[in-house]
């Protein structure tokens, strides 16, 4: 555990430049979905929220980046990020259809959800 605490900075860094390129749902919010569900959001409504949703996970992910250089801030800011990548987890394991194709995704979020667990139970 001793390794995982020491250089957990990186850990953070790096799971925040991977959650920040969810950026492009903002610019892109068809494309982004696509990609990542294998479906795009209909109607003005939709792409609004999709939009939103990307600026969202871009500002986790911009968290998570300042958290590696703020030990301090790290409890409350990969508690936050857990959550949401939790949520979207729960979430989308509960509509079969997009689960094959968020796959990706979903490996990513899990492990990063289980470093965090493992890093504030190492440091509690």
């Amino acid at each position: 555990m001793d390794i995982l605490v020491s250089q957990f900075k990186w850990v953070m860094l790096v799971g925040g430049l991977i959650t920040m390129t969810m950026l492009q749902a903002a610019f892109a919010p068809r494309a982004a979905f696509r990609m990542m569900f294998g479906d795009a959001p209909q109607g003005p409504l939709a792409l609004l929220l999709a939009r939103n949703w990307g600026v969202l996970i871009f500002l986790t992910g911009a968290m998570l980046v300042w958290g590696a250089f703020h030990p301090e801030v790290r409890p409350l800011v990969l508690t936050v990020a857990g959550a949401s990548k939790l949520t979207f987890i729960g979430l989308v394991l509960s509509h079969p259809p997009y689960r094959a194709k968020a796959m990706v995704a979903l490996i990513i979020d899990g492990l990063l959800v289980a470093l965090f667990a493992a890093y504030l139970i190492a440091t509690y």
